[in-house]
């Protein structure tokens, strides 16, 4: 079987064991009364989705975590390079799942961890997987289009940027899970993408991890599409984020990320135009005033009057044509 073949049955292994195991998954956090609570100066439609089970990252995590560590179970035993090379995103993958799982459990019973507590443990487990990057894995640093050959720039300061695309794109990823289907349909875009660079490129152990999260996003979305009978929550989204940040980085095309992940790259820029023009105009006209009627940008759009599936749906084609301009470039 050749290695994409491998990596599609994968993805598909993946999607039936996430499909499967959800529906139990779902009655225990109904039982355990684990529903999202919505904000108030949101849009108002989405008050009815109050109460609807979330902290589903676990739906993702779980399978992924268990087919990966079957399926490499021989070379990482061997303790060859290329099968190791599989721990670290898996490992960003539980650890940020774990982070945001606490933040999910405590926004039950209040507003959830603390941004600045968030933030210190998303910048100490990014920083402990830059390390691991440049020293252990000894990752490419960096490839510029149409030039060949890894380009080494920034010596030890690869680590305060992996640093910086870790903690980023998990943010990035957390602003974007605000509508029914749109993180998960965006997430496994951007996987499918750098799983399929990564194929190029001859990382035969990433590509598989990266369909197989594919296949258990998919898994996920049987669940989370409009109207959506669970969230991924922080547990996914922080996870996500971060895990696209690591596989981005070890394939050393993540000068691509803001075009494979275009729609939360655009949503974190949305939030911080609107912040700064607020406070800007606050100061110097003594009200703060806004130039997107919500940031981050899909609720814009709602508010402008497109339907939730409409935001989606338009949000992955632009993702869909994103990867393929990423591809392209990255075989240039």
């Amino acid at each position: 079987m050749s290695q994409s073949s491998l990596a599609l049955a994968l993805a598909g292994i993946s999607f039936m064991l996430t499909v499967i195991w959800g529906t139990p998954l779902l009655r225990v956090l109904r039982h355990l009364k684990i529903g999202k609570a919505i904000r108030v100066e949101g849009p108002q439609r989405h008050i009815t989705k109050t109460g609807t089970p979330t902290m589903g990252g676990l739906m993702i995590v779980l399978p992924v975590l268990l087919i990966t560590v079957l399926m490499n179970a021989t070379p990482l035993l061997g303790f060859k390079r290329t099968g190791r090379s599989v721990l670290l995103p898996l490992g960003v993958l539980v650890l940020f799942a774990l982070l945001g799982a606490v933040d999910d459990w405590k926004g039950l019973h209040g507003e959830g961890l603390r941004a600045r507590t968030k933030f210190f443990f998303q910048t100490l487990i990014a920083l402990v997987a830059a390390i691991g990057l440049y020293y252990y894995l000894e990752v490419p640093q960096f490839y510029w289009l149409g030039v060949k050959g890894e380009l080494e720039l920034f010596g030890v300061w690869y680590i305060p940027i992996a640093v910086f695309w870790i903690v980023g794109m998990s943010n990035a990823v957390n602003l974007t899970d605000g509508l029914d289907g749109m993180a998960g349909l965006i997430s496994a875009t951007a996987f499918a993408t750098l799983g399929g660079i990564a194929l190029l490129q001859g990382q035969t152990f990433l590509a598989r991890f990266s369909f197989t999260l594919v296949g258990a996003i998919f898994g996920f979305l049987w669940y989370n599409v409009h109207p959506a009978q669970l969230f991924m929550g922080d547990t996914g989204s922080l996870s996500l984020g971060a895990t696209l940040a690591v596989i981005a980085l070890m394939t050393g095309q993540w000068i691509l990320l803001p075009i494979v992940a275009v729609i939360p790259v655009s949503n974190v820029l949305s939030v911080m135009i609107q912040t700064a023009y607020f406070k800007y105009t606050r100061r110097r006209f003594g009200e703060g005033r806004r130039i997107f009627k919500m940031a981050p940008l899909h609720h814009h759009f709602e508010l402008s009057g497109w339907s939730e599936t409409q935001v989606v749906q338009r949000f992955w084609l632009v993702s869909l044509l994103a990867a393929m301009v990423a591809v392209a470039l990255a075989v240039v």
